[in-house]
């Protein structure tokens, strides 16, 4: 099984990213949603994975910035 996280910090532009994109991955997809903005601890994780802004979603190592909502220094 496939494991994405999707990182946002709840902005519309994420929460639309979110609505959109998660509905389009595999159902065998498991995807963890993290809002920034609500666990700010994860910031750190999110930059070492390779998130440069959000929304971006995380797969396999691999990371798909999603538009752009904010820069992930934002969220420090």
């Amino acid at each position: 099984m496939t494991t994405a996280r999707y990182y946002h910090a709840g902005c519309p532009v994420c929460v639309s990213a979110e609505q959109t994109l998660l509905n389009l991955l595999a159902p065998d997809v498991k995807v963890e949603v993290v809002h920034l903005g609500e666990a700010p601890s994860r910031v750190a994780e999110a930059e070492a994975a390779g998130v440069e802004s959000v929304p971006a979603l995380v797969v396999d190592g691999n990371v798909l910035h999603i538009n752009f909502g904010a820069a992930i220094a934002d969220l420090k």
